[in-house]
């Protein structure tokens, strides 16, 4: 399998690097052994459908999170004890996330004697965007924790650990920011595909430009139950359908693993939805009795600690998204691959159709989200989408590449013109992208 590469930086020609190893030497007084990075990413297509066990069609993009490095045999980390290490899930800080891959290598790898290390950490991903600035830091802390111990995991396996490392925090998402992460090529989008995990290149229109655009509201969704409780509705909705269905419902906790076991085409599997869930919201109750369980039983079998309090599902509308979502992220892989000459059309109506399904029927949008994305739609775009968790940060824009200036031009005066505070902060949340390349190892 892969190992994660490791180059050669200069910092006499990269000046950022430059700049993070003169914070370096000011803060310790000598130059790092080696610098650490992981990319943000952008989610083309295929929201909330990860941990459903479904494939996603995410590009790495070129802001990223790097960390300076210095190892010692002291047993700490700056400021931090490497062998006390309390993660607080109530108010995740960005450094939280650091001890989350850090603890997360240390515990998979079985060290006993961790390495102490230095680091000076910086990073160009807009933090609570929904690009991934929380994964890319968990990624970036355990490959540092890596090289610094003398372990070698494969890019797979540094994948696989990190999603699970994550949820150190309390969070409980799928895979997907991670995988890329590791795997990307640049140039090149990925199918991601989970259990077992594996990625594809997908090669983009040449005629089209991906552009990223921040609505500025800010989501932690760590520090929130609205992501948690979309994984237990979908949890819920896929017990619900293979209990209907006649399946042993406890083995299941994702529409991927009851699809298959009922034999559905995505097609089939929505009109399965409209069937047996009603489009009402379910009540605790409610689902107490259809799955035959005690309100202790579905805590211990169906829900998470942050959501134990949550007195309604959404259930039928959790599942048409998803269904409909998947196929949508299928159809998307299969345009890019046969290239017809509307092809870049067929793509922005994915896009679209994503929205939309995303801000009505799983409601992880906003206001200022739906605006900018209808700003986008007006100012050129063929496709626009919110891209991330959601409720806040990033939509993602599919503009032809002969009109990114007049498309940026005229979000910047319809969405960030329109308002002082969003006026100084256009040049860092309003930016055309391209595919990145994967987490690396590099040194002078």
């Amino acid at each position: 399998m892969e190992n994660v590469p490791v180059g050669k930086v200069s910092v006499e020609i990269n000046s950022r690097y430059g700049r993070i190893k003169d914070k370096f030497m000011g803060s310790y007084g000598k130059k790092p052994d080696y610098y650490a990075r992981a990319s943000g990413r952008v989610n083309l297509i295929g929201e909330h459908i990860d941990y459903c066990g479904y494939s996603v069609l995410p590009m790495a993009i070129e802001q990223d999170v790097v960390i300076a490095v210095s190892s010692n045999d002291s047993g700490r980390l700056q400021m931090f004890d490497i062998n006390d290490l309390s993660i607080n899930k109530e108010k995740p800080v960005w450094h939280n996330y650091f001890l989350c891959g850090l603890k997360g290598l240390l515990e998979h790898c079985k060290v006993t004697s961790p390495k102490g290390l230095q680091c000076v950490v910086d990073g160009t991903i807009p933090k609570s965007a929904g690009l991934s600035s929380s994964s890319a830091l968990v990624c970036c802390a355990a490959l540092v924790t890596m090289h610094a111990n003398g372990q070698a995991l494969s890019k797979k396996e540094l994948s696989d650990m990190c999603a699970h490392c994550e949820r150190f925090i309390g969070t409980e998402g799928g895979g997907m920011d991670q995988a890329i992460s590791f795997m990307a090529n640049k140039g090149t989008a990925k199918l991601i595909e989970f259990n077992p995990l594996k990625s594809t290149d997908v090669e983009l229109p040449e005629d089209v430009v991906f552009v990223i655009s921040n609505c500025c509201v800010e989501l932690n969704k760590a520090a929130t139950s609205h992501f948690n409780i979309r994984v237990v509705e979908c949890r819920l909705a896929s017990q619900i359908i293979a209990k209907t269905k006649g399946l042993k419902w406890r083995d299941f906790k994702r529409f991927a693993d009851v699809q298959k076991a009922l034999g559905l085409t995505l097609d089939e599997a929505v009109t399965v939805v409209k069937e047996i869930l009603h489009p009402e919201p379910y009540t605790k109750e409610e689902v107490c009795g259809i799955l035959e369980v005690t309100a202790d039983e579905l805590a211990q079998t169906s829900l998470s600690a942050n959501t134990l309090d949550v007195k309604t599902f959404k259930l039928h509308d959790r599942a048409t998204h998803v269904f409909s979502e998947a196929n949508r992220v299928l159809q998307f892989k299969r345009t890019c691959d046969l290239k017809p000459a509307d092809a870049s059309v067929v793509l922005g109506n994915l896009m679209n159709d994503s929205h939309t399904s995303c801000r009505d029927l799983y409601q992880c949008s906003c206001n200022d989200l739906d605006r900018l994305v209808d700003i986008c739609c007006q100012s050129g775009a063929l496709g626009s989408r919110l891209t991330g968790a959601g409720w806040g940060g990033c939509a993602v824009s599919m503009v032809p590449a002969n009109q990114v200036d007049s498309f940026i031009k005229s979000v910047t005066e319809k969405y960030y013109g329109k308002d002082d505070r969003l006026k100084e902060k256009v040049t860092k949340n309003l930016f055309a992208t391209q595919p990145g390349g994967g987490a690396a190892i590099y040194v002078e």
